[in-house]
C-alpha cells in the first residue's frame, strides 16, 4: 500500500482519543502501519494515530529487538484492549512521534490483550517483557497518550535521544 508519513509532537491527531473501527475493514490501514514500521529504523511498533489516522488500530514486532525474550511475531490488533495485567518496572522508551526524546515510564511486566486481527478475527495475545512495553505504549496511542504523559517527573524522566554514529 503506502509508506506514511510520521506524525509527530505537537500534531493534535496524537493528543485525542481515536474511534474504534468496529466491523470495517481495516486491511489497508493495517498495510500503511506495517509499510511505514518496516522502513523506520529501529521502530518496533506503530498505531493509525501516528500516520493521521484516528482509528484503534496497532501494528507491533519486536523479534529483531536486541531487548526481546519474549515474541508473538508481527501482532495486528484491531480495537485493543488490555484485560489483564501484572508487575511494574520503569524503562526507558522512545517514540517515533517524539523523535528527539526518550523517558523512563512505568509499564506492567506482563499483560493480556484482546482485539481483532487484519481478518476481523477475535484475538487474545498474552505477553511479557519487552513485547509487553511496546504493546502498551502503541494502546496509549489510542487514547492520546504519549511517553511525556507517563513520566512521574519532566526535570529527571526525561531525557534528549543519544545520537549514535
Amino acid at each position: 500500500m503506502a509508506v506514511r508519513k510520521v506524525a509527530r509532537l505537537p500534531e493534535r491527531v496524537l493528543k485525542i482519543r481515536c474511534d474504534e473501527l468496529g466491523e470495517s475493514d481495516a486491511g489497508e490501514l493495517v498495510q500503511d502501519l506495517l509499510d511505514t514500521m518496516e522502513v523506520a529504523p529501529a521502530c518496533v511498533g506503530l498505531a493509525a494515530p501516528q500516520i493521521g489516522v484516528s482509528q484503534r488500530v496497532i501494528v507491533v514486532d519486536v523479534s529483531a529487538h536486541p531487548k526481546t525474550t519474549a515474541c508473538n511475531g508481527t501482532i495486528v490488533l484491531v480495537d485493543p484492549v488490555v484485560v489483564e495485567y501484572s508487575g511494574r518496572v520503569v524503562s526507558r522508551e522512545g517514540c517515533m512521534s517524539v523523535p528527539d526524546l526518550t523517558a523512563n515510564v512505568a509499564r506492567a511486566t506482563e499483560i493480556t490483550v484482546t482485539g481483532r486481527d487484519a481478518a476481523g478475527e477475535e484475538v487474545q495475545i498474552h505477553t511479557m517483557g519487552f513485547e509487553t512495553r511496546a504493546l502498551q505504549h502503541e494502546i496509549d496511542h489510542l487514547d492520546g497518550m504519549l511517553i511525556l504523559d507517563r513520566v512521574e517527573s519532566v526535570t529527571s524522566d526525561v531525557f534528549r535521544r543519544k545520537v549514535y554514529k
